[in-house]
């Protein structure tokens, strides 16, 4: 009988088997940063839901994702990406982050024990990766 060794899923691999996450996936494959975000890492991603891109109104996304704004598109999504590993336990602890994309993130824990970044709340935590740590967002980050 042999084993076979599953390899640990990525980061773009968590949000790829997800289908809350459609409109993350779709974006990331429209600015090229799947293979990126495939890489060793470690990062630590603030993926927000379908919802969350719901909340955009259909003429940003849909002009985000066109091929002449991929920089623009691009730059939004680095915004959800913090280099290194980030438990929730650290984010929740830290006052600001600062991701790929130079824009620093204020961080602050509500009267409710909630942890929120910029906008965002999030909604669920800690999901592991080979490559880093997915925390769920329900806002996008802008």
């Amino acid at each position: 009988m042999s084993t076979v060794q599953k390899k640990a899923p990525s980061v773009v691999d968590i949000a790829t088997n997800d289908k809350n996450f459609s409109t993350l996936v779709s974006a990331l494959q429209a600015a090229g940063l799947v293979d990126t975000l495939k890489g060793d890492g470690p990062f630590t991603v603030f993926a927000p839901t379908n919802a969350a891109f719901e909340d955009l109104s259909e003429s940003v996304l849909e002009d985000m994702m066109k091929p002449t704004n991929k920089t623009r598109l691009q730059n939004l999504l680095k915004n959800h990406v913090i280099e290194g590993r980030r438990r929730a336990r650290d984010v929740a602890e830290s006052s600001s982050l600062t991701p790929m994309s130079g824009k620093r993130l204020h961080i602050r824990t509500n009267e409710d024990q909630q942890v929120r970044i910029g906008d965002a709340t999030v909604r669920q935590t800690d999901l592991d990766a080979e490559n880093g740590i997915v925390h769920v967002i329900d806002r996008v980050l802008r």
